[in-house]
């Protein structure tokens, strides 16, 4: 790989000034012939002629320097010409496809291809991808989804040309250059120990919702580890008590979690080892109908998802002490930060905090 900085003589005594860049592929060697439409004095006379001869001579040479990175880079115009008149959106699909087995990542990544399309249309070359692209793209989605779904959307459009760049399909990757959507604070209801109290005593017309979400409140599972939870997964020795070894469905990490004998005893009577534990337990908009029924009929006014029993979990264990990492490692948590989004919404300690003062007495009874 090589740029050479030419000269060619003009008839009216001047110099014109272009690059010649060589590129060896597969053997044989390229060569492109760029025009800088610059050009030199051949005998410069005056102070301006011998100025302009030096200026130029200088932006001629950085000009031959930053092709020369550009074609180490790739990026001169020989490289990947096949590959960057591929479908970027027949590539995100391939992407899209490859995280069927994790449902939620999958729903994510099958929603934000369904907005490239949607924008798109069903062929998108890789070389029309460009910081314009992305960005109109991006007001698409603030358009037409919350502004957290549009954060995740197009967090997958970046994902997928950061792959693309990994495969070698792009040289340069312009989501780089394009800040992402700043995600809103989710709020993130839970419920307190009274509210649990309060759902443990009243009765649920689906018994085995009432004692999915009540186990999940009192382990952290997901609702895609509940459902495919299943006997031979449950463990109990003197030393450890209880514990469930599983695969989480989303991370596909093998977890340990230890429970205990209230959490255990919400499993009803054990069955084969391969039986699911929660048998009869589906996904549906009826069951979420049912779930806040429940909710409601016991005295609970707030919305909830059966998600709400994995924060419910996540906040019990940080009001009782349970430090951080502890707590990480309890929900399976791949990274710290993670679990700190839980902290912000235990405002009830900074009211008893405050409450704490109200022994303090500074004022003069007298007065």
């Amino acid at each position: 790989m090589k740029v050479t900085l030419r000269r060619k003589d003009l008839s009216d005594d001047k110099v014109r000034l272009y690059l010649d860049i060589y590129n060896p592929d597969n053997g044989h060697v390229k060569r492109k012939k760029e025009s800088l439409k610059l050009f030199l004095y051949k005998n410069p006379k005056t102070p301006i002629e011998k100025v302009h001869n030096k200026e130029t001579s200088q932006l001629a040479e950085s000009i031959k320097a930053q092709r020369q990175i550009d074609l180490q880079n790739g990026l001169s115009g020989f490289s990947n010409k096949k590959h960057l008149k591929e479908n970027f959106i027949e590539y995100f699909e391939k992407l899209t496809f490859e995280r069927k087995a994790s449902i939620g990542n999958y729903g994510n990544w099958d929603s934000a291809l369904k907005h490239l399309k949607a924008f798109f249309g069903s062929h998108l070359a890789f070389n029309a991808v460009n910081e314009e692209q992305l960005e109109a793209f991006k007001k698409h989605l603030l358009s037409k989804v919350s502004k957290n779904s549009a954060s995740s959307y197009f967090a997958k459009a970046k994902a997928a040309l950061n792959k693309a760049f990994d495969d070698k399909i792009i040289n340069e990757n312009p989501g780089k250059r394009v800040k992402g959507i700043t995600a809103e604070l989710p709020k993130r209801e839970f419920l307190t120990e009274e509210e649990l109290k309060k759902l443990f005593n009243y009765e649920c017309d689906t018994p085995v919702l009432k004692r999915a979400f009540l186990f999940s409140a009192l382990s952290g599972l997901r609702w895609s580890d509940i459902i495919k939870l299943r006997w031979s997964e449950l463990h109990h020795d003197d030393s450890l008590g209880y514990n469930i070894r599983y695969k989480q469905k989303k991370t596909g990490k093998n977890e340990s979690l230890p429970i205990n004998e209230t959490a255990f005893n919400l499993l009803g009577p054990r069955l084969g080892q391969n039986d699911k534990v929660f048998a009869g337990l589906v996904y549906s908009a009826w069951t979420n109908h049912k779930l806040q029924m429940w909710v409601m009929k016991a005295g609970v006014n707030k919305d909830i998802t059966f998600h709400c029993a994995r924060h419910s979990y996540a906040t019990l264990l940080l009001t009782n002490d349970v430090d951080i990492y502890t707590v990480s490692k309890m929900l399976g948590h791949s990274e710290l930060k993670t679990t700190q989004i839980y902290t912000r919404v235990l405002d009830m300690k900074k009211i008893d905090a405050v409450k704490k003062l109200e022994v303090l007495n500074f004022m003069n009874n007298n007065e």
